[in-house]
């Protein structure tokens, strides 16, 4: 068995976590994703074809959280200045690793925290609308606070993720000296010794 690394703890916190999150707000309106989620009623067994259920929807419910994210969350920020960098993708090769760093500690992170804004309006709304008669005040601040925090940091980790992005990749306009000397205009150029 893979142990979790890097590359797999990257896709784990910014699709798996974030489609568990709805998964956990669906299973009120679904006797199957609570039996998935929890067990049946009665013996409280997991089964191993409900985990992996379970998984795969929450995969599945990660990658539309972050369908929604991008759509969303991406168009706000950029809509209130942070503006995404230019890339020359020529540099890429000479920081291959320092990109994938800057990915594995930025970008992913503002995956989650973008993906765990949507999933949990999406499994508060869930919770609300099943208990729609009882009101309470203190887990609607609550979840607005949290809401307002995971935004703030994905808008702070896309800053900063787009930042270093720019440091390593910073697109420049250079100079392309034709290869033939007699296509260059001697009036622009000294003339030779």
């Amino acid at each position: 068995m893979q142990s979790l690394s890097s590359n797999n703890f990257g896709l784990i916190i910014a699709y798996l976590l974030p489609g568990l999150i709805v998964l956990v707000g669906l299973r009120i309106h679904s006797p199957l994703l609570h039996a998935w989620l929890l067990g049946t009623p009665g013996s409280g067994d997991v089964t191993i074809g409900g985990f992996l259920f379970s998984t795969l929807a929450a995969l599945l419910l990660g990658l539309i959280c972050s369908t929604v994210r991008w759509l969303i969350v991406d168009t706000l920020h950029h809509a209130t200045g942070i503006k995404p960098p230019k890339r020359d993708f020529r540099r890429l090769q000479q920081n291959v690793d320092a990109y994938r760093m800057v990915e594995a500690n930025h970008y992913q992170y503002y995956q989650f925290y973008g993906n765990a804004l949507v999933a949990f309006l999406v499994a508060f709304g869930s919770v609300r609308l099943a208990d729609a008669a009882i009101f309470f005040p203190i887990a609607d601040l609550l979840m607005a606070a949290l809401c307002g925090l995971l935004y703030l940091g994905s808008r702070d980790t896309l800053a900063k993720y787009y930042a270093r992005v720019q440091a390593l990749l910073e697109y420049s306009e250079t100079l392309i000296l034709p290869a033939r000397r007699h296509d260059i205009s001697c009036s622009r150029w000294p003339r030779g010794r």
